[in-house]
């Protein structure tokens, strides 16, 4: 009988911690994040961008290519390519605890090695909660058609 009211206890303070969080903050924090990693491939910060990205990140890219947090941050502090434009828009937030996901269009205009592009890209993010924070776990982009 014990046993029971342990995993009971357990499990209301598992979920209390998410539910301690209220939705419309937690949406709000998290767009605001998103803003900041956009705003980190956009202005080459590095530390930035490393301070958001949890250690075990990946991207698969357009191009079925998957890359991990170091190889990420490596690309934005060589501004390789360069940003001129990195925005975020249309976005969804769906919130599961401590876990959320977002998709939207992802503007970016710029240069790789020296030729021009702007490109638009249909993009999941899985961000968890942990330590007080939300950090971006993975990420993935699909190009959309030219306009």
């Amino acid at each position: 009988m014990h046993k029971s009211f342990g995993w009971l206890t357990l499990f209301l303070a598992a979920a209390g911690s998410a539910s301690a969080r209220d939705a419309v903050s937690d949406q709000r924090e998290l767009l605001k994040a998103d803003a900041a990693v956009c705003s980190a491939f956009e202005s080459g910060d590095a530390k930035a961008l490393g301070d958001i990205l949890d250690a075990t990140f990946t991207l698969t890219s357009s191009r079925g290519e998957v890359t991990d947090r170091a190889q990420n941050l490596e690309e934005v502090a060589k501004r390789e390519p360069y940003y001129d434009v990195f925005r975020n828009h249309d976005q969804r937030v769906r919130l599961y605890g401590d876990a959320a996901i977002i998709t939207g269009i992802t503007t970016v205009k710029g240069r790789s090695e020296g030729d021009a592009f702007a490109v638009d890209f249909q993009f999941t993010d899985t961000w968890v909660h942990r330590d007080g924070h939300w950090i971006l776990a993975a990420s993935h982009a699909s190009k959309l058609a030219d306009k």
